[in-house]
């Protein structure tokens, strides 16, 4: 090799060192999209949860699917040129949730670990943080309220609000804001712990709901999910889910609550794409589920529409109809009032 060729090559060398000295050796995740700076990775990983976050060249790991979901998980983040998790959210310490999080941290290196106990008898959490604390990796337990930074997005905690006996219900629950977009994050949190929260006052309006307990019937309120009012729900589950997920209940509320609804076991991978105004979402088989509600009430008129904002019920013909994304049907007058809602002023609907 000619001298100057040689010299051309020492300097790639010195700059590849350079690099990785001033990003404390760490590389950054793959770059994406022009002006799309966050992505929401929601993970096929069946019965489970997993959810990767990438923004402004960091990464935030949301749970991190069953044991048997290790390898793909590997492999996903090494896809995606994920050597470095700032920051790793066990939402709490079911397998479905923390089982594959030591091959994420087999594969990239980790910066701290948030989780709402700091000791449990759980086996795969005892193995998880024997693994953290042999890697001096810092367990963080949350306060509501606390918050953290994923590029140019924050994450702030709002649940749980109290001790419950209940492990779903002490799940991690935050928002993810970025510019004008937002996801709620929920673990398997059930309408206990979304009660808590409701009456904390956090705010829960949000652009995609991560839906609790894998569509569970015993998640996703009407009260929350007026709060929430979400655009788009996903949940993750498996295909002809041993448990029944998600449930009819659920995806009948979520129907009624206007969001389009996404399910892993049906699309696949999903990833939303955002530059803090615009939301783009690709899903891996393409398979959207936007009709749950009309179609489980065999494409039958709502009786009452509900204004999800004031949580007031309306006449289909009342002057006061609110816009088609604050909309929640109901179908008959019990339904309005179980849900908590009050008759308009106007149209005197029930009446």
């Amino acid at each position: 090799m000619k001298k100057a060729g040689i010299l051309s090559a020492v300097a790639i060398v010195l700059a590849a060192l350079l690099v990785l000295i001033t990003n404390g050796g760490r590389s950054e995740p793959a770059q994406m999209a022009d002006g799309l700076s966050l992505e929401v990775h929601f993970l096929d990983v069946g019965q489970a949860d997993c959810a990767l976050v990438l923004c402004e060249g960091e990464a935030l790991l949301v749970d991190g699917g069953n044991r048997e979901d290790s390898s793909l998980l590997y492999s996903y983040l090494r896809d995606h040129s994920v050597t470095y998790l700032n920051h790793i959210v066990a939402t709490h310490p079911h397998e479905d949730h923390i089982g594959g999080l030591q091959a994420a941290i087999a594969a990239a290196g980790v910066g701290d670990v948030y989780s709402p106990v700091s000791e449990s008898d759980n086996g795969f959490f005892v193995s998880l943080k024997r693994r953290l604390d042999d890697g001096g990796i810092p367990l963080v337990v949350p306060s509501v309220g606390d918050s953290f930074s994923v590029g140019g997005a924050k994450a702030t905690f709002l649940g749980p609000t109290r001790v419950s006996d209940e492990e779903n219900n002490n799940s991690l629950v935050f928002r993810l804001d970025y510019g004008d977009v937002s996801f709620l994050f929920t673990g398997d949190a059930e309408t206990a712990e979304e009660n808590d929260i409701l009456e904390s006052g956090a705010n829960l309006k949000c652009t995609v709901l991560k839906v609790g307990h894998h569509g569970s019937a015993g998640s996703s309120g009407y009260a929350f999910l007026r709060a929430a009012a979400p655009d788009y729900a996903v949940i993750s589950t498996e295909d002809n889910s041993r448990y029944g997920h998600p449930h009819e209940a659920a995806l009948s509320r979520l129907g009624d609550a206007g969001a389009a609804i996404y399910r892993t076991d049906k699309c696949g991978t999903i990833v939303f794409r955002s530059d803090g105004a615009v939301l783009t979402v690709e899903t891996e088989k393409g398979a959207v589920e936007q009709s749950e509600a009309s179609a489980e009430n065999g494409g039958e008129t709502p009786m009452y529409i509900g204004n999800v904002s004031s949580g007031v019920y309306h006449r289909p013909d009342c002057r006061s109809l609110p816009a088609e994304h604050n909309r929640i049907n109901f179908y008959s007058l019990e339904e309005a009032l179980n849900a908590g809602y009050r008759p308009c002023g106007f149209c005197k609907p029930g009446g």
